[in-house]
């Protein structure tokens, strides 16, 4: 066997040790990922916790978001298609994952039209103009407020809301809760409890399909 075969043997078996590996390393961390779940199941959902949904539907999502996270966005329509297509079976709860510089001022800004009955309208038309308040990542909360205009919200109160210290303290406790469910990135989604094996849309389907067919049963 001349050395050019053997250098090729070689490369492939090292190529596949690295792949073996890597499959390895992320087993255990969708293991890990589980298990830290499992035991800390209420830091999941807190008493202050936006909800969209029947309270007793089958299939609960935790969405850990940060307002100004353009996967987010992005996700957000595909969680409501998924909640048309099955009425009054999945819940959606979300949490606040404040991971941009800037970003915790605008959940602060979505609390406090929480506080008018306005916090959907309000978190889907900032998400929609995310791009104008948050160029390049970087949230500008004083850009925001064009943006909620024609929501019927009284903007003077939210500016006055915004700096209460009971939002104050919400924003700790999703912080804290994500902190304990090692939650490193948004969004990050729990379906019945149970964290993405990984990330992605399809995995995200496929675990609500998988919990909606459970409840079937």
């Amino acid at each position: 066997m001349n050395q050019k075969v053997l250098f090729a043997l070689a490369v492939a078996a090292l190529l596949g040790a690295f792949a073996l590996g890597a499959l390895i390393y992320k087993t255990r961390q969708g293991e890990q990922a589980v298990q830290i779940a499992e035991r800390n199941r209420g830091n999941l959902v807190r008493m202050h916790s936006p909800t969209l949904g029947k309270a007793d539907a089958p299939v609960e999502i935790v969405e850990f978001l940060d307002p100004a996270c353009e996967t987010c966005r992005a996700f957000y329509p595909a969680v409501k298609q998924m909640m048309a297509a099955n009425p009054d079976r999945i819940r959606l709860v979300l949490r606040y994952a404040p991971f941009h510089n800037g970003s915790d001022r605008v959940v602060a800004v979505l609390e406090a039209a929480r506080k008018q009955g306005k916090f959907w309208p309000a978190l889907e038309a900032l998400l929609a103009a995310q791009a104008a308040w948050a160029p390049n990542h970087r949230p500008q909360v004083e850009l925001v407020w064009r943006h909620l205009e024609g929501l019927g919200l009284d903007l003077e109160r939210v500016r006055a809301d915004m700096v209460a210290p009971e939002i104050a303290r919400v924003i700790a406790q999703d912080l804290d809760d994500a902190r304990v469910l090692n939650v490193t990135k948004t969004p990050e989604f729990f379906v019945n409890g149970k964290p993405l094996p990984s990330f992605g849309y399809e995995q995200l389907k496929d675990l609500v399909d998988q919990a909606l067919a459970s409840a079937r049963r």
